[in-house]
């Protein structure tokens, strides 16, 4: 069974600084993403390598927050579904983009490193379910690099996470 679903953003540019494009160095790379129905708005920008502000979200992280996003959701699905008890979850996720010599450039791969704790079932399905929740991944299996996954399982109840 096939579903489409479809989705929109909207994507304002706010970095004309007066002069519009006059020169490379002559406009902000600020901008606002929104989307309707949403109650906030992201400021994004460009990387500091690339003239942007650095307090604001870049496309490169949140290329990189959607695919850590989507793991995670696809493994808490996965989890419930075989009676692993979540409690906790964090991944520290990182990416590497290369430039290329005509001046774009493309993520040569990803790696998630989740932190799952779990207050029931067998650690060691909580690991494999991993694998399953990363074939679930709309994101990852949307992008042409390799997406890693370096996951850990914590026990609530143990000591030594005390």
């Amino acid at each position: 069974m096939h579903h489409r679903h479809e989705y929109a953003v909207s994507v304002e540019w706010t970095g004309n600084r007066g002069t519009g494009t006059s020169g490379y160095r002559d406009y902000g790379r600020d901008h606002i993403v929104r989307a309707e129905g949403k109650l906030h708005e992201l400021a994004g920008s460009s990387d500091r390598v690339f003239h942007g502000d650095r307090e604001r979200w870049n496309p490169e992280e949140l290329l990189l927050a959607a695919l850590s996003q989507c793991h995670l959701l696809s493994y808490l699905h996965v989890a419930s579904s075989r009676g692993i008890v979540v409690v906790g979850y964090t991944d520290e996720a990182t990416g590497t983009m290369e430039q290329t010599a005509n001046g774009g450039g493309h993520f040569t791969e990803a790696t998630l490193r989740p932190v799952v704790t779990i207050a029931a079932g067998d650690p060691a399905v909580a690991l494999e379910a991993h694998h399953e929740a990363s074939e679930k991944c709309f994101i990852a299996a949307s992008v042409n690099f390799p997406v890693h996954h370096e996951p850990r399982i914590v026990l609530a109840d143990d000591p030594a996470n005390a």
